[in-house]
């Protein structure tokens, strides 16, 4: 129970610090790495394989860092 509140902590959080740049690809790498990141902490947290993990929260990083313009998402 104590690694799924954590996990649901640590998502959002990793997620709302993704678009850390002033260009799109800027965005995109910080988001890639911020994901990579959480996505290690949620993998080894709950128990799953560290790799996939850390491949999705960089897919998904780096595609919300993306779509994320320097004042917000667009």
């Amino acid at each position: 129970m104590k690694t799924k509140i954590l996990s649901l902590l640590l998502v959002p959080l990793a997620l709302s610090v993704s678009a850390c740049g002033d260009t799109w690809g800027q965005r995109a790498a910080t988001g890639a790495g911020i994901g990579a990141g959480a996505g290690l902490a949620v993998g080894a947290l709950a128990g799953f394989p560290l790799i996939g993990s850390a491949l999705i929260g960089t897919a998904v990083g780096a595609g919300i860092g993306a779509a994320t313009a320097p004042g917000g998402i667009k």
